[in-house]
């Protein structure tokens, strides 16, 4: 059976000006199957981002395959939707209305994009902050704005660039437990970046681990741990053997 997401053999350089080349990715493959949550965890500047970027269709790789549905990316489209760390809000406008941004640039009718607004909102678990502005809002806040938004175009695949990175400790706890309670009611395959192995663990059904730059699959953990977790999940010995085995694999891969 073909992988929902399929990637081989992906390789791309930057060339800068006055600059020498830098080899972003190299010989790198990735599978990922519908509905799946897969993390990717990696030294700085081994091409994670990068990688997002290039499914997005922001970015075109040199050489190498790169497939969603057994289709080619040739650029952005409908079906793929990314929540950056920066949370990307438009302060001029309300929680609602920065939601309701992608589908009114697809010239949704107004009753339809509010319709779907106030259903995301419930998911989300934002109702009553509805006309609230972004600098009213907590960061937890902008981000379920920023999930919320990337989920009103109804995208198959959700691209998230370390979406908690910016957030305290508790609430980017409170967050996760979030996203997983969203995942299991929207069921979109997500491909999620981030730098905290106990976040990976936590969130995946996979982990993958990259080398450094340039950037390939080193190896792929499979986290057999039970659904729906929670934070107690944390604490157990297989939750912490996982921790150290891919502890293990990343860090050789991290210079200092």
């Amino acid at each position: 059976m073909t992988a929902y997401i399929q990637g081989h053999n992906v390789n791309l350089t930057f060339r800068p000006p006055n600059r020498g080349p830098v080899r972003a990715l190299q010989g790198f493959d990735i599978e990922v199957e519908e509905g799946e949550f897969l993390s990717i965890v990696g030294p700085s500047g081994c091409g994670k981002s990068t990688f997002l970027n290039i499914l997005l269709g922001l970015i075109k790789p040199d050489s190498g395959d790169i497939m969603i549905h057994g289709k080619p990316i040739s650029g952005p489209g409908t079906d793929r939707a990314m929540v950056f760390q920066e949370f990307g809000l438009l302060p001029w406008r309300t929680a609602q209305h920065n939601i309701e941004l992608g589908l009114e640039l697809k010239k949704v009718p107004a009753d339809k994009r509010r319709a779907v607004a106030d259903r995301l909102i419930n998911l989300v678990g934002l109702a009553g902050f509805e006309s609230h502005y972004p600098h009213e809002l907590s960061g937890g806040m902008k981000q379920r704005v920023g999930l919320a938004r990337a989920l009103a175009t109804d995208p198959e695949v959700l691209l998230m660039d370390e979406p908690f990175a910016a957030l305290d400790a508790q609430t980017r706890d409170l967050m996760q437990a979030e996203l997983l309670r969203v995942w299991r009611e929207a069921r979109k395959t997500v491909l999620f970046v981030t730098h905290q192995i106990d976040e990976a663990i936590y969130l995946s059904d996979r982990v993958m681990v990259m080398s450094k730059r340039p950037g390939h699959a080193k190896k792929i953990f499979a986290i057999p741990l039970p659904r729906p977790r929670g934070y107690e999940m944390r604490v157990t010995p297989l939750f912490n053997e996982l921790k150290l085995e891919i502890w293990n694999t990343l860090k050789d891969e991290i210079t200092v």
